[in-house]
């Protein structure tokens, strides 16, 4: 497996590398909330010794209906992003949904992320490959992992082989997921580090008729298995208070659970 360096400081699999995290909220929300999370979790990792990498939206373009809250758009957004790298010194990444956006993006962000919904767009991968950028490819819902190979060598194509593959859990019938935890080898398997989303696996898609709902008690459970089946990253949504979270808060984790899950997290890694 290719090791990817973000920056730096941090580098994502290989056998040298341990853990890192990919954490945020959903989607921005304001300015001082998406500096409130990013400080506390990265006082967090500090003292753990975990690297991180701060991950929110500037637009949800899928979210279930017309009303839902969906971000401070792309200006505002990759504003907020900037001064969160700039003044905290941290790593970013966020999701693009349409080829015009890639280039400004990756302007910002340290990591260019394909949403699981896009995985298959060809161009929106090779804009993303050329951008020179990581690219975290979410696997889709409806996508077998061995297919994923197909999305790397699109990237790939452009000379780009910086590439991260994420599992977010497998359609189950209608309005569940299922995490088939053979994913993590079979992906990395295309050479990739993978990454485990341990919160959007847990969403029940448009559960709740007009948007998802989702069963965070079973984050730290998914979490933990990826861990013990060998992924090289987690990536996990998180909120001061999830039930007021403008979107996907009943798949987020509680930002002052997040210490002592990544404690637990951290020493299954170690053994």
């Amino acid at each position: 497996m290719n090791s990817v360096q973000i920056n730096d400081k941090i580098s994502i699999g290989g056998p040298q590398n341990g853990l890192v995290l990919i954490a945020g909220p959903c989607v921005l929300e304001s300015r001082d909330g998406a500096f409130e999370i990013a400080e506390k979790t990265a006082e967090i990792c500090l003292r753990l010794d975990l690297p991180y990498i701060f991950k929110a939206s500037f637009d949800k373009a899928n979210r279930s209906s017309i009303d839902s809250y969906r971000g401070p758009g792309l200006e505002k957004g990759l504003a907020i992003l900037a001064a969160v790298k700039a003044e905290l010194g941290l790593p970013v990444t966020t999701d693009v949904h349409t080829v015009e956006q890639v280039e400004v993006v990756a302007a910002v962000v340290d990591i260019i992320q394909i949403p699981a919904f896009l995985c298959r767009q060809t161009d929106l991968l090779t804009a993303a490959g050329r951008s020179g950028r990581v690219v975290n490819i979410k696997k889709g819902q409806f996508v077998a992992p061995n297919d994923m190979r197909q999305a790397v060598n699109k990237v790939a194509s452009t000379g780009n082989h910086r590439i991260l593959l994420t599992e977010r859990g497998t359609t189950f019938g209608y309005n569940n997921l299922v995490v088939d935890f053979r994913s993590i080898p079979q992906m990395a398997a295309c050479g990739c580090p993978v990454v485990f989303d341990a919160t959007h696996s847990v969403q029940l898609p448009t559960a709740q008729g007009n948007s998802s709902g989702g069963d965070r008690a079973m984050i730290p459970v998914l979490a933990a298995a990826a861990v013990a089946a060998g992924v090289n990253a987690l990536f996990m949504e998180v909120h001061p208070e999830p039930d007021k979270a403008l979107c996907d808060g009943a798949n987020s984790l509680a930002l002052d659970e997040l210490e002592p899950l990544l404690k637990r997290l951290l020493a299954l890694s170690k053994i």
